[in-house]
């Protein structure tokens, strides 16, 4: 991703602001240690499939205007623009902190979802590595785990994600909102090109991985012109399952989505906060259960009736498989007494 000007919008939790008066300088990657003592994040939306997820970072270099996450940043008195792109916290201990709660005689072996909040193969994963210690954990335990990614980089994880497949349960989940190449890079800067995650699709595939392709958000007047292609590619590629979440711009994300599409898409950026206000009675976003993910009006409807016929036309699975229950403590002798003692 191209090095930004900082640019956040205001923050309603901080008692403080910035204003550059003369040039405003660029926005560079920063890396802080994030001292929590637990992994295990828990939530009890109704709408969601999991619920225990892993977040080994906060923050995201995807840079993707239209993350739902960006007002999390707010809390830490950071901005939920650039700050949220490039202030990026990393749990070091994730691993560790993960085999304690699963050492726990409370944990049962429920499903864990990996990316429920920032992507975990974000591109500084190259380097720390704590997803990858994560899932290794999560092999060692034969715990069920479910991961939603934009990033190519789950191709190194093959081998873990085989022990999974093989030991226990996994799903993987590509992202692909946008087919276009210019409009996915106007809105997800950081992110590889539409077509290199079908490649990945195609790898996970090959390699016997449960994958299906996930269009989200779709953005109207962006995403549904594509809607098709992103799915038959995907199906093509050995995708056997797709779902989909209409755009949700909760508190700051509305700002940062309309600065960015005002600025890198200038001739469509009314258009696509017309059609977004017609799948939300007027409104940029509606918070309501059941609503949030889908919309509602004639316009959300087309979009669920488009994707529903196309995802029954190519034959994607229309469920999910059951999760089985295959967690298992491994075995750990106890240590020896000395026969001095």
């Amino acid at each position: 991703m191209r090095p930004r000007p900082i640019a956040n919008p205001p923050n309603p939790w901080s008692s403080t602001a910035v204003e550059y008066l003369e040039e405003i300088p660029t926005a560079r990657v920063e890396l802080y240690d994030d001292a929590t003592s637990s992994i295990l994040a828990r939530n009890d939306s109704p709408e969601l499939g999991f619920r225990f997820s892993v977040n080994p970072y906060r923050g995201c270099n995807h840079g993707c205007a239209y993350c739902f996450a960006r007002p999390s940043h707010e809390y830490l008195s950071w901005g939920a623009g650039t700050d949220f792109d490039t202030k990026l916290l990393v749990k070091r201990d994730a691993a560790r902190l993960l085999r304690t709660a699963f050492d726990k005689p409370s944990w049962k072996g429920e499903l864990v979802m990996f990316s429920g909040v920032t992507d975990c193969f974000q591109p500084i994963e190259a380097s720390l590595r704590l997803t990858r210690a994560c899932l290794e954990v999560c092999a060692e335990y034969r715990n069920p785990v479910s991961i939603v990614t934009k990033g190519p980089l789950i191709e190194r994880d093959l081998g873990v994600l085989a022990r999974l497949r093989d030991e226990a349960f996994v799903s993987v989940a590509i992202s692909v909102p946008i087919w276009d190449q210019a409009l996915a890079r106007a809105i997800e800067p950081g992110v590889a090109t539409p077509k290199r995650r079908i490649q990945t699709i195609r790898a996970l595939a090959s390699a016997g991985i449960p994958v299906g392709v996930m269009v989200a958000p779709i953005i109207p007047a962006v995403s549904d012109e594509g809607l098709a292609e992103v799915l038959e590619a995907a199906r093509e590629a050995g995708a056997s399952f797709a779902s989909y979440v209409l755009l949700r711009l909760p508190g700051a994300v509305k700002d940062v989505f309309t600065s960015r599409i005002k600025e890198a898409l200038p001739l469509r950026a009314e258009k696509i906060l017309h059609r977004v206000c017609e799948t939300r009675q007027g409104k940029l976003y509606d918070a309501r259960f059941g609503i949030r993910g889908r919309g509602e009006g004639p316009y959300a409807e087309a979009i669920a009736g488009a994707f529903e016929a196309t995802t029954r036309r190519l034959g994607f699975e229309l469920s999910r498989p059951e999760v089985p229950d295959t967690f298992r403590r491994p075995f750990r002798p106890a240590p020896q007494l000395s026969l001095l003692l």
